[in-house]
């Protein structure tokens, strides 16, 4: 196998995994708080599996991390009085048993035991990282756009947003959730509002990543021309070289 068909199949490996972006990004435009992500590339400059005339590096091709935006959805209206959504920049902190994590996603419930938590059981934390618990005979409570829960006319808590200085140390751990792979602290968001009752959408347009998806299979499909291609052209040249002799 020559250089070009290395090169060729790095560049063959990077444009599955778009897909597979792709194609996650396509199955999550409906899930609350989903963040659409992209692939990023980078060259590899490499030495060459064959020196023909030079030392010069062959560059191939790698991913590079993924890129999230974080842009926020468009807020739809649900009456369920423990959905909440974000509006401005930042993120609920849940409590999970390997530690707190990050979502925008707002489908809360209240547990057996008056906890407010997500659809995992995680608790929903406050403002101070306490739990937030309610009286399961005292019926739903009352969120205000600053955050603060009541019940029956009595303060119980103000739900905790965050936000971090540099959202790419935030990890995709599963569930929706994001983690803090870094020492930053996360800070109180500030202009935010939450909104009782509502859902923050999928930022996700399904007609645009439908697009990149036929844009990706047809670049993989003349990447696997081109190596066929080539591979005929170095089989021709070994064949005739052969007679040659």
């Amino acid at each position: 196998m020559d250089n070009s068909l290395y090169v060729g199949l790095s560049k063959q490996m990077v444009l599955q995994r778009q897909l597979d972006i792709i194609a996650n990004n396509i199955a999550n435009s409906d899930t609350s708080g989903f963040k659409v992500e992209s692939l990023a590339e980078a060259t590899d400059p490499q030495a060459p599996a064959f020196t023909l005339g030079g030392p010069a590096p062959v560059k191939f091709v790698m991913p590079n991390g993924v890129i999230r935006d974080f842009g926020q959805g468009a807020l739809r209206k649900t009456d369920s009085p423990f959905d909440m959504a974000i509006d401005g920049q930042g993120f609920f902190t849940v409590q999970t048993p390997t530690g707190n994590r990050y979502t925008r996603d707002g489908r809360f419930r209240m547990d057996d035991t008056g906890k407010i938590v997500n659809g995992s059981g995680a608790a929903l934390l406050d403002d101070g990282g306490g739990e937030i618990n309610l009286d399961p005979t005292k019926g739903e409570p009352a969120i205000s756009p600053d955050g603060v829960v009541s019940q029956a006319g009595l303060r119980i808590g103000k739900v905790g947003v965050v936000n971090f200085a540099n959202l790419s140390t935030l990890e995709k751990v599963g569930d929706n959730l994001l983690q803090n792979t870094s020492n930053q602290t996360p800070t109180q968001a500030a202009d935010v509002k939450v909104r009782q009752g509502m859902l923050e959408g999928s930022n996700v347009n399904p007609i645009l990543e439908m697009t990149r998806m036929i844009e990706v299979s047809r670049a993989y499909e003349q990447m696997a021309k081109m190596m066929d291609t080539q591979a005929d052209l170095s089989s021709q040249a070994v064949q005739t070289l052969g007679k040659v002799n």
